[in-house]
């Protein structure tokens, strides 16, 4: 769903943070010139309390309380190492007040990975919607929890947000309930466009010209549509598709096992090149189950691909099993780019950035004329990953970029 076309000079995007680089890079992308740290000031009181202000000629008595009439307020609210995720949640509310109390029109949260997504029901039936049919077991699951996915999104609402865009949620509750305060306003757009690109440009995976020699994995059911739709994008009509099925018998301990409704045999994709996709990580104790699993049709190479990656020390550590031979990652969570936070997975690690992307869709949702970029997203990757190559510059090209 579209909003009505809005004029760009009367979008103001901002960051939920001072510096953050992914909303300055967002902003950029856009064509706004204006330096995000010149448009609102991250402030916060001695008591600790978080007050922001979007920044004005202190001179002007003229328009007190009404200098963003008529504006489209945008928040891009990514995370970082320093402030939790609760913390940042606030801010939101608190920027989006700020905007809607100095006459702003329209303000739309920008927010890849949404906050509150894995608390997505309660304990009661009416709290979630799901495509399955809630027993009491998963009900006992949130029993004494707040439904706060729900909660969340009113909290945005009474603040002031119209409109919030996410990337890959992979909840069906946590889509109904945006949705529904929201009134259609919701928007999760999922990056085919930007896996296919990569994957049918890279070296990442080798395949003959119609798909010969590929297989897309789907992890377990809730993927299926995810990677059925990936497998119809790459247009390969001889790649496979398969899908496992997995049983939790606890917290960290999951048992693989083919899915009776996959599309192929075990036999079918002997010797492919596998690329396993989901929308996040967490522990890694799954994925890494998963590929081992893979292990026994003796893959060529074997690529998790995935929307989210949370970068914990626990996920590094089972991820550097030598069962999964490439990570590809968006940067959803920023922090993924350090390179102290990849750790050993460096050497197998390549972020997309989707900045440009996110920039893109923005345009498409606020009705203005669309960005021109071929792929929509920018590659990071260590050079200790075997496939980086360090790009040659002739001298002329370096004079040029010393001009």
């Amino acid at each position: 769903m579209t909003t009505s076309p809005v004029d760009p000079g009367d979008v103001i995007i901002v960051g939920n943070f001072s510096d953050d680089p992914f909303a300055i890079d967002v902003a950029f992308a856009f064509g706004q010139a204006e330096d995000i740290a010149d448009l609102i000031s991250i402030k916060t009181f001695a008591n600790s309390e978080f007050c922001p202000r979007f920044i004005n000629d202190e001179t002007d008595l003229s328009a007190i309380g009404n200098q963003l009439n008529g504006k489209t307020v945008v928040i891009v609210s990514t995370t970082n190492r320093v402030m939790s995720r609760n913390n940042l949640a606030m801010r939101n509310v608190l920027i989006a007040r700020a905007a809607k109390d100095n006459g702003a029109a329209t303000v739309v949260l920008v927010e890849p990975d949404l906050f509150y997504s894995a608390q997505d029901r309660g304990p009661r039936p009416d709290q979630g919607t799901t495509q399955f049919d809630r027993d009491e077991s998963d009900r006992k699951k949130f029993d004494g929890q707040p439904f706060s996915s729900r909660l969340y999104a009113e909290m945005l609402h009474l603040a002031g947000v119209d409109r919030v865009i996410t990337v890959h949620n992979h909840s069906t509750s946590v889509e109904a309930e945006f949705s529904r305060v929201f009134e259609g306003r919701f928007d999760n757009l999922i990056p085919y466009d930007v896996y296919c690109d990569y994957l049918r440009e890279s070296n990442i995976i080798t395949h003959g010209s119609t798909g010969a020699g590929l297989a897309l994995c789907a992890p377990d059911k809730g993927a299926r549509h995810f990677v059925q739709e990936m497998y119809k994008r790459l247009d390969l009509p001889d790649a496979k598709f398969i899908m496992l099925d997995k049983e939790r018998s606890g917290e960290r301990d999951v048992e693989i096992t083919l899915h009776p409704d996959s599309d192929m045999t075990f036999e079918e994709i002997r010797g492919h090149d596998i690329v396993l996709f989901d929308d996040m990580v967490r522990t890694g104790s799954t994925v890494v189950r998963s590929c081992e699993f893979l292990q026994q049709v003796e893959p060529q190479r074997i690529v998790f691909a995935v929307t989210h990656f949370y970068a914990s020390e626990e996920g590094r550590q089972k991820m550097a099993n030598p069962a999964i031979d490439e990570i590809l990652t968006l940067n959803t969570l920023p922090t993924v780019l350090n390179r102290d936070v990849q750790g050993r997975l460096r050497k197998k690690m390549v972020v997309l950035k989707i900045e440009i992307w996110l920039a893109q869709r923005l345009c498409e949702i606020l009705g203005l004329p669309q960005l021109t970029d071929a792929s929509g997203y920018r590659i990071d990757m260590s050079s200790k990953n075997p496939r980086f190559k360090r790009k040659i510059y002739s001298n002329d090209q370096l004079a040029e970029l010393r001009d």
